[in-house]
């Protein structure tokens, strides 16, 4: 008896491996916005469905991180679903406040640009499975705008 268990379970965990699932890439980081309390930077995430129906999405968690300090960090929940067949993109708003930016000036001033590193956690609802959280995370450089650009 113990034996068919074994073998049953073995066969659910293969079947399960197999399964589709949705994939995620975290496309590109931003300068959105700066106003009187910081700096809005925004994440892309393109997210494509495999499914024939739609997926809700969970929450979705980020970490942004620069000079080996957490900048900003936070969760957006229940922020929609995922389209049925279908790529879905989703902007993640990431506030960062000015004393922060006034710290990374060091960093900034050698080549007008903050190295980043941007962690993201996507956590869907799958049938069967139930939460699935695909994680992902870009390093880059985040390009400020000059004057000349402003003006």
């Amino acid at each position: 008896m113990a034996q068919l268990v074994d073998k049953a379970k073995g066969f659910v965990a293969e079947k399960v491996a197999r399964v589709q699932k949705p994939e995620a890439e975290l496309a590109d980081v931003s300068l959105r916005n700066v106003g009187r309390g910081g700096a809005t930077l925004a994440g892309r995430v393109d997210v494509s469905n495999p499914y024939s129906h739609s997926i809700p999405i969970c929450e979705v968690s980020y970490s942004l991180k620069s000079a080996g300090r957490e900048v900003a960090s936070g969760t957006m929940p229940d922020p929609g679903s995922l389209r049925a067949g279908d790529t879905t993109r989703l902007d993640i708003p990431v506030k960062v406040p000015y004393d922060f930016l006034v710290s990374l000036a060091k960093d900034a001033g050698r080549d007008w640009d903050i190295d980043y590193e941007m962690r993201v956690g996507l956590t869907v609802d799958l049938p069967i499975l139930g939460n699935f959280t695909l994680p992902l995370t870009k390093s880059g450089e985040l390009k400020l705008p000059t004057l000349s650009d402003i003006f």
